[in-house]
């Protein structure tokens, strides 16, 4: 189940722009556009709408007051030029206020912050106890990475470079999470810095593993573990 959005903005452009960053994001939807009060209560009277992006400077009645008007108002994030409004946005609970013209870092800025109060996480997003992908942060996008295509991980400082059949993942990630993230998966902890596909495991012996061509160190303390591959 993807998250679904609702964009109301009386500016074209606008409102483009905001698709433009939404559809990087696949686990994001946006459901429908509309540039006035009235369009957005016959859109949210109709289908249900996890995240509203909603400008504050409109005809006939403003972001702030159609927001006073909603007994239940989906989760919403503020776009507007103007920033003398930014604590009445904050005291209706708002999420994030969002300055024009919105940066695409400062829109991911906000997703965090929304994703943050949910009970999505970014891997579980489209959950299921079955699921065969993970999504990686790299950057400023989130990869959907199939899992059987992950050959190994390899833990650097703070980050985890995940290879996979076709490329290399680089991303701000503790090995350990990943490993929680794969557990019961076919992975295996093979050192503090490594951990491997047992998929793609072409060889090992008592001190490495090797992944085609490719060797990899096992650490002492995996020693007595990687020996029960044998049984």
């Amino acid at each position: 189940m993807k998250i679904r959005c609702l964009i109301v903005d009386d500016e074209p452009l606008a409102i483009q722009l905001l698709q433009k960053h939404i559809a990087q994001l696949d686990f994001f939807e946006v459901m429908a556009t509309c540039n006035n009060a009235a369009t957005t209560l016959e859109i949210l009277s109709r289908q249900p709408i996890d995240l509203l992006f909603l400008d504050i400077k409109m005809q006939q009645l403003s972001g702030l007051d159609l927001l006073k008007t909603l007994r239940h108002p989906p989760k919403t994030i503020l776009t507007t030029a103007f920033r003398e409004f930014a604590l009445d946005g904050f005291e209706l609970g708002v999420i994030d206020y969002l300055l024009k013209p919105i940066t695409f870092d400062r829109f991911f800025k906000s997703i965090e912050r929304y994703l943050n109060t949910t009970k999505y996480t970014v891997p579980d997003v489209l959950s299921s106890s079955e699921k065969q992908f993970i999504y990686l942060k790299s950057g400023h996008k989130y990869f959907k990475v199939d899992i059987q295509d992950i050959l190994y991980a390899e833990s650097l400082k703070d980050y985890v470079h995940v290879h996979t059949k076709e490329k290399v993942i680089i991303s701000k990630y503790k090995i350990s999470e990943l490993e929680k993230e794969l557990e019961g998966k076919g992975f295996l902890r093979i050192h503090r810095s490594f951990m491997v596909n047992l998929q793609h495991v072409t060889a090992f012996t008592a001190n490495d593993i090797e992944i085609g061509q490719l060797e990899l160190p096992i650490g002492d303390t995996y020693k007595a573990l990687i020996q029960q591959l044998k049984k």
